[in-house]
């Protein structure tokens, strides 16, 4: 998505005045229409519309691309977390690279249907020399979130007391301030959180999407807008019954629901793509984190969608999986750093850090004191049996259970060095060769975070018993 400005210099041989642009052949093209063409281009060259958004081909997608051909206003519903801002952002990616404008115009006024009083008397004093300015098309979206006390000034404008003092009349249509709105002219206007607007704010966006102008209060002047409207809200205010007025509902012509991601594939995916690793320095320990171990932080998410414990109106998001991997990653460095060790791979160990990181992100519906860490940690072991189970062929198990029939107790914990289960797993070879297939790799790191699944699978499959203080645990047979 092309968002920077400052990533693609404005070319040289642009227009520079009036009489120019006319001479090259450009022609005004409504946004919504510059939208369409763009959006279709897409379509028909089977592009992605949206570039990195996943898990929304056949559902969320499609929808927005019958918005867009249609020309039409679009609401995103859905809880937090489900890339409903990322969307609206993205869309300026489809608009074309360049836009010519009058310059200094604070409404981007098209030089062919100037509507600001400024640009009608510049160009009808310039004529064809009137200067023209180019506009980067990652400048024409305007975001807002909506809040208690947003104001009419915000959005739509206000006579600006400087621009009086200096002067000009009460009546002169250039006192004016011009809100968001106004200046997200011939762009895509954002409203984050809709529902969250005051309702005679709300009654202020109706002109702006029922008759594409605005009115300024004291003024008669009227501005003829071209705008995108793009809007999220969460499902359950934007009801009748919730904060949203009947007649601005009514106004969008496309509302699209959107979701969490429908699989554990998906999620990691989203995992990978936005999280941020550390970038370490040459002598610091390397990271590498065993997919079965991404596995597990995404897996926590998706249960954590239909747990009974959690208030689900209120969402899980998809950061909840990115700030777990973060943390799941940090936990294993900070172990590295301090026993000096050269790689750094998180194990079963480690997820005892996740409760920090995701107790921030849900809403536990518990009363009971220390009932949240319980309902947590219920979660996490509820998500390595699952990736246990899906990873883990059973046949071999039966070897490993039996070595522990002679009182072997087998130490693990997020401050063990990588060694100590190279020792472990010498005295049961069985243990060693499961590790090492389910690992994929041969270093001491990922053995060891392979055991450590392993032997936390059993346990959560009655075959093994555990005593756990902490972090720290010991694995011994069933008696």
């Amino acid at each position: 998505m092309s968002q920077v400005a400052a990533n693609s210099p404005q070319p040289s041989d642009l227009p520079t005045t009036l009489g120019d642009l006319e001479s090259s052949g450009w022609r005004s093209l409504p946004v919504r229409e510059e939208l369409r063409r763009n959006a279709a281009k897409r379509v028909a060259g089977g592009r992605p519309l949206i570039e990195g958004v996943l898990g929304f081909d056949e559902s969320v997608l499609p929808q927005l691309e019958n918005a867009l051909l249609a020309g039409h206003d679009v609401i995103l519903l859905g809880e937090r977390g489900q890339a409903k801002t990322r969307i609206a952002r993205s869309l300026v990616s489809l608009l074309d690279e360049w836009l010519p404008i009058v310059s200094g115009s604070e409404v981007r006024d098209d030089p062919f249907a100037p509507v600001s009083r400024y640009a009608i008397d510049l160009v009808a004093e310039e004529g064809s020399d009137t200067p023209i300015a180019w506009v980067h098309r990652s400048q024409r979206l305007a975001e807002k979130l909506a809040t208690p006390d947003t104001s009419i000034a915000d959005l739509i404008g206000e006579v600006d007391p400087i621009r009086v003092a200096e002067g000009r009349y009460l009546s002169d249509e250039l006192t004016l301030h011009y809100g968001l709105v106004p200046r997200s002219n011939r762009g895509i206007f954002s409203m984050n959180e809709l529902p969250d607007l005051a309702e005679r704010i709300q009654v202020g966006l109706l002109n702006v999407l029922e008759e594409r102008d605005v009115q300024i209060r004291g003024f008669t002047v009227r501005l003829p807008l071209d705008i995108v409207l793009v809007a999220t809200a969460n499902p359950e205010d934007y009801t009748n019954r919730g904060r949203i007025i009947t007649p601005l509902k009514d106004r969008f012509g496309a509302q699209i629901r959107t979701h969490y991601p429908a699989d554990t594939e998906t999620e990691l995916a989203i995992v990978f793509q936005e999280a941020r690793i550390p970038e370490l320095s040459e002598g610091d320990p390397r990271i590498e984190v065993p997919e079965f171990m991404g596995e597990i932080v995404a897996e926590l998410s998706q249960l954590a969608r239909e747990s009974p414990h959690l208030n689900q109106h209120s969402g899980v998001s998809v950061r909840l999986s990115i700030t777990n991997y973060e943390t799941l990653v940090a936990n294993a460095l900070r172990r590295a750093l301090r026993l000096g060790e050269s790689e750094a791979v998180p194990r079963v160990s480690d997820l005892g850090a996740l409760v920090s990181s995701t107790q921030g992100k849900v809403e536990i519906e518990a009363l009971e004191e220390g009932r949240e860490e319980r309902i947590l940690h219920a979660l996490v072991s509820a998500a390595v049996l699952a990736v246990f189970r899906r990873r883990v062929p059973t046949e071999n198990l039966a070897g490993i259970v039996a070595a522990f029939d002679d009182k072997r107790v087998v130490h693990a914990g997020d401050d063990l060095p990588a060694s100590a289960y190279a020792d472990t797993m010498a005295q049961v070879p069985e243990l060693e060769t499961l590790a090492a297939a389910l690992a994929g790799s041969k270093t001491p790191g990922a053995k060891a975070s392979a055991a450590e699944l392993i032997l936390e699978g059993l346990h959560l499959t009655k075959r093994l018993n555990k005593d756990a203080a902490g972090a720290r645990a010991a694995y011994r047979a069933r008696s």
